[in-house]
């Protein structure tokens, strides 16, 4: 089982494929398997990495609260990469994963050959509602246990036209989540989305960043409209999918478009294309 010391903690990751690396970050929800379509397509020219952050078994479950943070996962990220000998790569995420590639890209903007960014910012707007939810939801997840959350948050709204277009999907993905630690994911959304940096309030970085970046979100998912409007308003080189009659899973419920439109844009990265300048 392959896994690295990094950070203070070791994270389980898996490499498939030969090429230039491209560097797949999961959702709260999901772990390195969320990312299977992407890596059955792109490891067919590129070097993909997917890999647990730290609360996420077979990474490590540090018990301690100040252990999670995304900085730290950024952090986590960067010794990863270090570890495996990649200077730079493509990058991509989805929801928290894409947080983390946001930040990455950042503060290490010189190992990014470009991002990917979908499903991001959720909690950046309607912030005092969202805070409220979601400690509702923590609290429900350390009294119940893994099964009883994933099961109500898998029948919310934005998993609702997953569960409709890809049932036998859906319910593989649900399953996964019931093998999460109920210690490890609490630990990660109280660190992570419940104290993370809004969206907005990265405003002065993004319009600096020069790397190519493709901005994706479902039409249906409105917790990112905003954030993902408004990193594509800043962010000098970005492109923005939006995928119609989709909520926020976008990898898992339109893979062949997911991976078409990502192939698209890192060729075109790749070729120099001035349509990316």
């Amino acid at each position: 089982m392959p896994t690295a010391d990094v950070n203070g903690t070791r994270l389980y990751y898996e490499v498939t494929g030969e090429g230039f690396p491209l560097v797949f970050s999961h959702e709260f929800a999901g772990d390195y398997r969320s990312w299977e379509p992407q890596v059955r397509f792109f490891s067919r020219r590129y070097r993909v990495i997917t890999y647990n952050h730290r609360g996420y078994p077979p990474s490590d479950v540090p018990a301690a609260p100040e252990a999670y943070s995304e900085a730290i996962l950024v952090e986590d990220l960067y010794r990863l990469l270090q570890v495996l000998k990649v200077p730079k790569a493509h990058l991509a995420g989805l929801s928290m994963g894409a947080g983390v590639v946001l930040n990455f890209g950042l503060k290490h903007p010189e190992m990014c050959a470009s991002l990917i960014i979908a499903s991001c910012g959720s909690g950046s707007t309607n912030r005092e509602q969202f805070l409220k939810q979601s400690t509702t939801m923590v609290e429900q997840l350390e009294k119940e246990g893994m099964t009883a959350f994933a099961e109500g948050l898998n029948q919310g709204p934005p998993r609702r036209r997953f569960r409709q277009k890809d049932p036998r999907g859906w319910q593989e993905s649900k399953e996964e989540m019931f093998e999460h630690s109920a210690l490890g994911s609490a630990l990660v959304f109280r660190g992570v989305p419940l104290n993370r940096p809004t969206v907005f309030e990265h405003e002065a970085g993004l319009k600096r960043l020069q790397v190519p970046t493709l901005l994706m979100m479902g039409d249906e998912d409105e917790s990112c409209f905003e954030p993902t409007i408004f990193m594509k308003r800043r962010m000098p080189r970005a492109g923005l999918m939006v995928f119609p009659r989709s909520g926020h899973v976008l990898n898992l419920e339109e893979p062949d478009l997911f991976n078409r439109t990502v192939l698209d844009f890192v060729t075109a990265v790749e070729a120099g294309s001035p349509a990316l300048s």
